[in-house]
């Protein structure tokens, strides 16, 4: 981007970020073939364009995904603010998943993970996914030693309820919940989206495209390591019934001469300051589009339009297959 852009900062006080921060995980596993010089040439285009939020996990690729992003870090570590997780345990290639929170297995996490991205210290550190088998006082505050430790400088949360985020924020201040939202995932406006602005936590939307689906050009395909296949939304009436939402945005899109991918992260920006969205890709072309969304306005009459013609409950179908959605809202 060559026209200055006004930043977003991580948590009260946090680091300030491009508007936009880009998710890796598809460059590791889950959306089909992958191709790490194809992943890294984007993620060196990101970088140029700007963007300094980089978000990844330990379970993406099976630590191959924060491998990766440590070869491009190195040089630029001072500039970039790296985000990744704990706590989704499967084996590699299987999508059956356990949830660990024991501060055992956040302190072993972190020190693996340090060590795949080859950086001393994690920006933004979240725990993928909450099991109150473990009493969240024991997790948070296992994260919080890890604060204290220098190995991390943020405590972040994915997929929590309002009530959870209270809960933690007491015991630790909570810099970032992650969670899907998008035009097809409004869930977090009810709780969740206000309890962030009241405690001063950022909220990072993932999938914020509805994995492609929102761009208007989504056509799963039959690799089987492309796991939208078993997405219900993405299945037989549900997909006819959620097509209607993709008709909206391509509409609107085309009279506010932009792309539906780029109306629909407008949509997000808008929606707070404390909002920045993470959508993932691996190809330049789509990381370009998706940055110049920053510069699609939407006046107050366009959001009202917006929210009238896709309401909270829009889409059709479960978020996930059963096994994905353990842990959610939690």
């Amino acid at each position: 981007m060559k026209k200055l852009v006004e930043t977003r900062r991580i948590g009260l006080g946090g680091r300030s970020v491009f508007p936009i921060g880009l998710g890796c995980m598809g460059m590791s596993e889950f959306y089909g073939a992958t191709d790490d010089i194809e992943s890294l040439a984007t993620l060196e285009a990101a970088f140029d364009q700007g963007v300094t939020f980089y978000d990844t996990a330990d379970m993406y690729g099976s630590g191959h995904n924060e491998t990766l992003l440590a070869k491009f870090i190195h040089g630029k570590r001072d500039a970039l603010t790296v985000a990744t997780k704990f706590a989704i345990v499967r084996k590699p290639g299987e999508y059956t998943r356990t949830i660990d929170n024991s501060p055992a297995y956040i302190h072993a996490a972190c020190d693996a993970s340090l060590k795949r991205l080859g950086i001393d210290t994690i920006d933004l550190y979240y725990a993928h996914r909450v099991n109150h088998d473990t009493p969240l006082e024991e997790s948070i505050g296992a994260l919080a030693d890890l604060v204290k430790a220098g190995k991390i400088r943020a405590i972040g949360l994915c997929e929590v309820s309002a009530q959870t985020l209270r809960r933690a924020h007491t015991i630790h201040p909570i810099a970032a919940v992650q969670s899907e939202y998008s035009l097809w995932a409004r869930e977090p406006e009810a709780e969740v989206l206000p309890a962030c602005l009241e405690l001063g936590t950022s909220f990072v939307p993932y999938s914020p495209l509805g994995r492609g689906f929102l761009t208007g050009s989504l056509n799963v395909s039959n690799d089987p390591n492309d796991f939208r296949q078993h997405l219900p939304r993405l299945q037989g009436e549900n997909l006819a019934k959620n097509q209607l939402i993709v008709d909206v945005v391509t509409a609107f899109a085309k009279k506010k001469n932009c792309t539906p991918a780029q109306l629909a992260l407008a949509w997000l920006l808008a929606q707070g300051e404390h909002i920045v969205p993470i959508p993932g890709t691996r190809r330049i072309k789509y990381l370009t589009e998706n940055n110049a969304s920053i510069f699609v306005q939407l006046s107050s009459e366009d959001l009202r339009y917006i929210d009238q013609a896709i309401p909270v409950n829009a889409a059709v179908g479960q978020r996930y297959p059963d096994a994905g959605m353990k842990g959610l809202n939690s």
